[in-house]
Order: structure tokens, then sequence, then C-alpha cells
């Protein structure tokens, strides 16, 4: 009398299995995986992205198989009924992105793709400029002195040099701006001094050339 072989010993495979997966542990407390566990090949989130996936984001054909997969071991647990199964496959099969999948088995232990995050708000950025110096008063009136020689004849030189030199002692404590300025304004100011020093020597030397008149 012979004994009828075992499953899978004749070489044919074993019938797939929809029943749920070994779940290792205490089924519910945390910090223990789901009880539904992650299919073979199971991923948190599609193209690498992060745990959480973007609600809107259009769902693929393996998102959709994961879902068939919770969906049957929920009904093999006696979780669904029959018509409760397939309803929400048709529901599945019909989504289009990974809210849609979620909403099928929000009340499952587990979901397709892990849960789906929130829509992180938009913030514009927006770059903080430091703000810019003062520019130095004393600085700011040299360079004025300077531009008004032309209409003083040169009287102006004298405070735009004194300024131009006050200006760059108070720029080099204080940081301000206008550097450039009270540069300017000595600039101006020791030409116009300079010219007015010439013009004396040659009128001196016309004099002193020129001598006592003859009887």
């Amino acid at each position: 009398m012979t004994s009828d072989p075992g499953p899978g010993s004749n070489g044919f495979p074993l019938p797939p299995s929809y029943g749920p997966p070994s779940y290792g542990g205490t089924p519910y407390g945390p910090p223990t995986p789901a009880p539904y566990g992650q299919p073979p090949g199971y991923v948190p989130s599609p193209y690498g992205h992060a745990q959480y996936v973007q609600p809107n984001m259009l769902a693929a054909a393996a998102d959709r198989e994961r879902t068939i997969d919770v969906l049957k071991a929920a009904f093999g647990e006696g979780r669904l009924s029959k018509e409760e199964f397939d309803s929400r496959s048709a529901r599945v099969l019909a989504a289009r992105t990974y809210a849609d999948l979620a909403a099928v088995v929000n009340d499952l232990p587990a979901g397709p793709a892990g849960p789906v995050g929130p829509v992180m708000p938009y913030h514009p950025y927006y770059p903080q400029v430091a703000p810019l110096p003062p520019t130095n008063g004393l600085a700011l009136g040299s360079m004025i002195c300077g531009i008004a020689e032309i209409f003083t004849l040169g009287l102006a030189a004298i405070p735009a040099v004194i300024l131009g030199h006050l200006a760059r002692s108070q720029i080099r404590q204080t940081g301000e701006r206008g550097d450039g300025m009270a540069v300017a304004g000595l600039v101006l100011g020791y030409l116009a001094i300079a010219g007015w020093a010439l013009v004396i020597l040659l009128v001196t030397a016309r004099t002193g050339n020129a001598g006592p008149a003859g009887p």
C-alpha cells in the first residue's frame, strides 16, 4: 500500500496562498510591525522618495497590486466580507492616486505604500539682505564743498579738506559708507589750494621782477 505524496513532493509547485503573512512577535503592540506586514519586494514609497508619499501622486500598477494583497489578507482573516472585498477591489482598480488607495484601506492595519503624508505648504524663500551702513555726513559735506569750489573761486577748498580728513577718521571707526566721497572732497580741495598757491607765487614773482619804477 503506497501513501499519497505530500503537496509539492511530485515536483509540482504548491498553489499560491493569499492568506496573511507571518506576523512575528506581538501582532498589535508597538513597536512591532503592523499585523499584515508587507508583501515581498515592498518598498516604502515609489521611485526612492521619502517615507511619506504625496496624496496627489499618481499610483502605479504595482501599488494597486500591493493594495489588493492587503485586501486579500484582510478577507482571509475575516475582516472583510465577500461583498466588501469585491467592492474595495473594484475601487482599487479604478484608483488613480495614493489618496484613492489609502481611502480603500484606511481602516485596515497596513496600506500599500505606508502612511500618506500631509501636503506640505509652500513657503517662498526670501533671502534676508543685511542692511547697508549709513553714509557719513562729513564725507558728503566734503564732496559738496569740493564741488562748490567752482562757484566760490576756491574759497570752499579748506572746508573740503578739513571735512574730508574728519570723515575718513570716522569711517575707519564706525564702518560707515562715504570713503569715496571723502577722498573726492580731499582731491578737489587740495587741487584748489594748489591752484591758489600757484597763482600767489606767480603774482609774487611778477611783482618782484618788475622792481621799483625809475626816476
